[in-house]
């Protein structure tokens, strides 16, 4: 969302999950608007390394559309993953498939102090330390945080206070909830084990 914010001018045509069936529509219609940027947004949910007994046309199509685009096309792919690890090499071995890959780590204390500030914004809050949150989300990511707080607002709608203060006690049972009681929703929203071990 920021890149495409910073690229104003170009249409977006974004495909993730089952959209991906239309991947040449979807180029057409760049190639037809372009300034143009295709975003491919979980990537390694088609573009998983190849076996012999597992081919992917979804990811042969992508592979096709990338080589495909001529030189002076202004179109731009914009390929999203979670999982580098596992792509099809022939995603980045042939030259011009892939100019740039870019680690997007998991956000620093001055982070989570943005991200804080930006998911607790038009809350009601009555949190006294928020440093002590900002240091137990250490290894967490925007999607945990941004989860906390919902849960803690829902929380605090829930007390006996008139008001619905979010409370540190709010956010301590938010953050226990997603964090300790179940590892499996803790790991899906972001939150690194080892996070959690030392906590």
């Amino acid at each position: 969302m920021h890149l495409i914010t910073e690229m104003p001018g170009r249409t977006t045509v974004l495909l993730t999950g089952s959209t991906m069936q239309w991947m040449d529509d979807a180029c057409k219609l760049a190639r037809a608007l372009q300034p143009a940027t295709v975003v491919i947004d979980d990537v390694d949910l088609v573009a998983a390394e190849r076996s012999e007994n597992r081919a992917n046309g979804i990811l042969f199509e992508l592979l096709n559309q990338m080589d495909g685009i001529a030189d002076d096309a202004d179109i731009l792919f914009l390929l999203t993953t979670n999982k580098p690890e596992v792509l099809e090499p022939a995603i980045s071995a042939r030259p011009g498939r892939v100019d740039q890959a870019i680690e997007i780590s998991l956000p620093d204390r001055d982070c989570r102090t943005k991200l804080f500030e930006l998911y607790a914004k038009g809350l009601p809050l009555a949190v006294k330390d928020m440093d002590r949150f900002i240091e137990l989300t250490a290894g967490a990511n925007a999607a945990f945080i941004r989860e906390m707080f919902r849960k803690a607002a829902l929380f605090a709608a829930d007390s006996d206070d008139a008001d619905a203060h979010v409370s540190d006690d709010d956010l301590e049972k938010a953050f226990v909830l997603l964090s300790r009681s179940n590892p499996l929703t803790s790991k899906f929203l972001g939150l690194s084990m080892v996070a959690q071990s030392e906590h």
